[in-house]
């Protein structure tokens, strides 16, 4: 008797290779760094450069622990899109194809991400 294909596809069932869950998180924090990262970032900056007031009331942001919070996560999004990015620049580059190497390089961006976000994030709290 041959088995009948499921009728829908569920993603929670389904287990990623870690190379997949990493190319997954780089086009999400792509997209995360896009929008609302862009212009977060630029209504912080404008809010920065336009008086001595507006300084201080981004240093008083600064204190705020949920502030800080989201500093660090946007942080982790922005370091491991760089470190996806240059793994994937070493893929284009024919460098790390095979599948231990592919497995590695994998743990190796998911580990730099994690502890340079950090590192970082004490030096931020």
């Amino acid at each position: 008797m041959q088995k009948k294909p499921p009728k829908h596809l569920n993603l929670l069932e389904i287990k990623q290779p870690l190379p997949a869950v990493v190319s997954i998180l780089h086009r999400v924090s792509g997209a995360l760094l896009f929008f609302p990262g862009i212009p977060l970032l630029l209504s912080n900056l404008e809010l920065l450069l336009d008086s001595p007031q507006g300084y201080a009331q981004f240093q008083s942001l600064f204190e705020n622990p949920l502030f800080k919070t989201g500093l660090i996560l946007a942080l982790w999004v922005f370091l491991l899109h760089l470190f996806a990015g240059i793994r994937f620049l070493g893929l284009d580059l024919h460098y790390g194809i095979k599948l231990e190497q592919a497995r590695l390089t994998s743990k190796i961006v998911l580990a730099a991400g994690f502890i340079l976000t950090l590192l970082i994030g004490m030096s931020i709290w």
